[in-house]
């Protein structure tokens, strides 16, 4: 009893002194992916897309308003049989617009997998980056501020944001 006590005592007082000599860093990764070429290129070609693939939805659904006001326009003309093949056919086009709104802008729609497709290799290069420097400075442990993660504090000491831009070569070492 007294053995498992005081080894379980050891072990905490290992994994403390252990926890406490662990170097966290943390870096601004928006900030420096907006200074890279690579991706700046990247997100003006998904935005470019973006807008195309709006106007494209924008046309399908204008196209059905303007046959639903020539059904409005026309419907005191038309037989029941004629009324229920027009709304029919209206229903059917929208279904299609939208279907196609949500293939584009959808969960993991062409939207997303276009804008995987080109950032990743932006993401990869700073991923890349950070692991260098991480490695050069001795730091277990990297945060992005950028993220979900929260920051009351943090010590500029700490900020490797401007070192993984110079491992980048988007700025000069100090």
């Amino acid at each position: 009893m007294l053995k498992s006590v005081f080894f379980s005592l050891a072990c905490i007082l290992v994994s403390a002194t252990y926890a406490s000599a662990q170097k966290f860093g943390f870096i601004d990764s928006n900030f420096i992916l907006q200074q890279m070429e690579s991706y700046k290129k990247a997100k003006a070609e998904i935005d470019k897309a973006a807008t195309n693939w709006q106007q494209q939805v924008e046309a399908k659904l204008k196209a059905v308003e303007r046959m639903r006001a020539k059904y409005i326009q026309e419907e005191i003309l038309l037989t029941a049989e004629m009324k229920d093949e027009r709304q029919k056919e209206i229903a059917k086009k929208e279904q299609e617009a939208r279907e196609y709104q949500k293939k584009v802008f959808g969960y993991e729609g062409l939207l997303f997998q276009r804008r995987q497709e080109l950032i990743k290799p932006a993401q990869e290069e700073l991923q890349k980056a950070v692991k260098r420097v991480a490695r050069r400075y001795k730091i277990q442990v990297v945060f992005d501020k950028s993220s979900d993660l929260i920051m009351i504090y943090a010590s500029p000491t700490h900020d490797y944001t401007e070192r993984v831009l110079v491992q980048l070569g988007l700025a000069e070492e100090d």
